[in-house]
């Protein structure tokens, strides 16, 4: 069957970021997959997280630095990247900022991303 997505649901978080979710757990109910378009600000971090999803980044606009235990890759627009789940990462905007969409599988959800405070 197939079902139209009128537009995202936006989803507030802290630090300037903005998350628009069109299928995931908020805006479609599904928990098999999220995809969302993310706007972060230049200077944008969050805490590191060992998620129990796989997430699929396609950066459209700037650039998401990426820690991880390997070190840290910068993703430039026009390049992707993958995080495996149980893999500790942490993202950051690079100086001018990032646009990107991340597909999530299965979708995110706040207690299976296991931030650290």
């Amino acid at each position: 069957m197939v079902k139209r997505i009128e537009g995202p649901t936006r989803i507030p978080v802290p630090g300037g970021k903005v998350i628009r979710e069109y299928v995931g757990r908020v805006n479609s109910g599904d928990d098999r997959v999220s995809i969302a378009y993310m706007v972060a600000p230049s200077g944008w971090e969050e805490p590191a997280q060992a998620p129990e999803f796989a997430e699929y980044t396609l950066v459209l606009k700037g650039s998401v630095v990426v820690e991880h235990d390997g070190g840290t890759t910068v993703v430039s627009a026009g390049q992707a990247f993958v995080s495996e789940p149980g893999e500790r990462i942490r993202y950051a905007s690079g100086p001018s900022g990032a646009e990107y969409v991340a597909v999530c599988l299965p979708a995110f959800s706040p207690d299976t991303a296991h931030r650290e405070e």
